[in-house]
């Protein structure tokens, strides 16, 4: 199985829109979509879903996600790993960025780690 991204609900549509415009195959969903976790979903829960479906969490936040997925981990949950954008990149460079690990990365790589975007500096 490829790597299955996450979109948080704060990240523009375009991002999705993009990913699978250069790859078709890529599985992208974002909070919200119907058969992804509703709108307003809190942080933890949204951990579960991802654990339980497979999806790495694509997200810019940076301020508390480290602690959720520490909370996360101490309960001997698990999660195919999170990644935090840069705000200071633009949004085709955390797209390249984003295609590039989807694309070499292996499954369960970032298995309950926290990633900062960009990995490739």
């Amino acid at each position: 199985m490829s790597l299955r991204y996450l979109l948080d609900e704060h990240l523009m549509p375009a991002y999705r829109t993009q990913l699978v415009r250069h790859n078709p195959n890529l599985v992208v969903r974002i909070i919200g979509d119907v058969d992804a976790p509703p709108r307003g979903t809190l942080d933890p829960e949204i951990l579960i879903w991802c654990e339980i479906n497979g999806f790495i969490l694509v997200t810019n936040n940076r301020k508390s996600m480290p602690r959720h997925l520490a909370d996360h981990l101490a309960l001997d949950r698990h999660i195919p790993g999170i990644f935090v954008i840069d705000p200071n990149q633009s949004m085709g460079q955390t797209i390249d960025e984003l295609l590039l690990i989807a694309a070499a990365s292996f499954e369960e790589e970032y298995q309950d780690r926290i990633e900062y975007l960009p990995l490739t500096e």
